[in-house]
């Protein structure tokens, strides 16, 4: 019990870990990868801004395909074995990456530890949200964020360490071993073994879970109830396009948009070059750390704040804190242009200060409250097909944001990109404060009489007795 009580500790959210090295890889290897000159045995690799760019989103890319592909394995293999298997790719892609000979065998790589990602992000929450009890559930649950930001503060240190983008690939790869290692010592998530007809497995797997001397029965015989009404109320896409169900689609779908264009994506792929084109005199490896540093502790005050505070009046001060930090940063940018001299001599506090503001607001805000939204605004009986569309959506929009953040500041000027961030996160408030419903405090079952779905539910459930 004490191994499932401490979030950091519990198995499944070790695939946070390893996804969060993914996610920070790109920022310290991306100068390497430009300028090779410290990689002694391939100077000849060398990559492009345009390369670069492809290189640092198609991990979206590859995301968009493995949240569906998620979706399919976890019902079918169940979830354990689908984040066990989803290893040995997430090791190939990284052999891939650290021994890469040329572009395509980068790409091929990126694109593969990806897939293993958008898979993680379906399993990992399933998985926790089905083995954990309610009293742990929420902070289970927010513990696989907040490895995911320790995963990238450790990407950023070690690569502030390293001189080699292929060594920093090794060194990224290790946690992927950690997780296969504390997944095989655990069980299979009882709601899956019993939708199996594994009547006996669950038993097992939930007595592993909850103590030997927990009495399991009524906690079964809920399951199974609620495994039978899913069955009864299953949905397919056709029923989204209703009116009840569109209209939270539409919101999170929104809130996902506007949270990744925002440029929160590409700058946390980006963070060393962005240090480094503004010409701070701190180095760009020690204020990517301190930026990774404090996204872990916001990332921790948001879940804190989630039921204190409220999702919607979380998303509003984000949006307002985001807008600002990408302003500043675009002038900064502009006086740079205009006058290096001065810009850095005067303003060289300014890119460090309005990171660590964007950053602590995306994580306090945004980060946490999407997904919540995701799991609180669907009905029952289209979750599933919502989640697996929202998740497509989420990373595709990041891999266009991401892919086009350096031809943009190249066609535009750096403080022309950001400034454009920032004009989408105001964008972002206004949609929040018309827009988006708060559920702090409410059922599941208010939320969905909120966009007119309980009387649907209760007619058909009156039609059927």
């Amino acid at each position: 019990m004490l191994l499932i009580s401490i979030p950091v500790l519990s198995p499944a959210t070790m695939g946070g870990l390893a996804m969060g090295f993914l996610l920070g890889y790109s920022s310290p290897a991306g100068p390497l990868l430009l300028d090779n000159s410290t990689d002694d045995q391939h100077k000849s690799l060398q990559l492009s801004h345009e390369e670069y760019s492809w290189f640092s989103s198609s991990v979206n890319l590859g995301a968009a395909a493995g949240g569906v592909l998620g979706g399919v394995m976890i019902s079918t293999l169940g979830r354990r074995f689908t984040m066990m298997i989803s290893v040995i790719p997430y090791l190939g892609g990284w052999a891939l990456i650290g021994g890469g000979q040329n572009f395509f065998m980068l790409m091929t790589g990126r694109v593969l530890t990806g897939v293993c990602m958008g898979v993680t992000c379906i399993a990992v929450p399933t998985y926790i949200g089905e083995f954990a009890s309610a009293d742990i559930r929420g902070t289970l649950g927010s513990g696989f964020q907040v490895m995911v930001t320790v995963g990238i503060l450790l990407a950023y240190i070690v690569g502030a360490v390293l001189v080699s983008w292929r060594w920093l690939a090794a060194v990224s790869a290790a946690p992927t071993l950690v997780y296969l290692l504390m997944m095989y010592f655990t069980k299979e998530s009882p709601t899956f073994l019993l939708s199996k007809g594994k009547d006996e497995e669950a038993n097992d797997s939930l007595r592993y879970f909850r103590g030997a001397h927990y009495n399991i029965q009524l906690e079964m015989s809920t399951i199974k109830r609620t495994l039978d009404d899913a069955k009864r109320s299953k949905a397919s896409f056709r029923d989204i396009l209703k009116p009840f169900n569109m209209k939270p689609l539409l919101i999170c779908l929104s809130i996902l948009f506007f949270a990744q264009c925002s440029g929160v994506t590409a700058v946390l792929f980006n963070m060393a070059i962005v240090f480094k084109d503004s010409g701070s005199k701190m180095s760009e490896a020690g204020s990517s750390v301190i930026i990774a540093g404090v996204q872990v502790v916001a990332t921790v005050l948001g879940a804190v704040l989630m039921d204190k505070v409220g999702r919607r009046i979380l998303l509003v001060l984000a949006a307002a804190f985001m807008s600002f930090s990408n302003v500043s940063l675009g002038v900064f940018f502009y006086m740079k242009e205009k006058d290096s001299a001065w810009a850095l001599e005067s303003l060289g506090w300014l890119p460090l200060t309005s990171l660590i503001v964007f950053i602590t607001a995306y994580s306090v805000g945004f980060g946490p409250t999407v997904w919540v939204l995701i799991g609180e605004l669907f009905s029952p009986a289209v979750k599933e097909a919502s989640a697996s569309l929202v998740t497509l959506v989420n990373w595709t929009t990041s891999f266009l944001v991401t892919l086009t953040f350096l031809p943009l500041q190249m066609a535009l000027g750096d403080y022309s990109a950001f400034w454009l961030f920032g004009g989408m996160c105001l964008v972002a408030l206004v949609f929040t404060l018309l827009v988006v419903p708060e559920t702090k405090g409410k059922t599941l079952q208010e939320i969905t009489a909120h966009f007119g779905g309980l009387a649907v539910a209760d007619t058909r459930s009156d039609h059927t007795q």
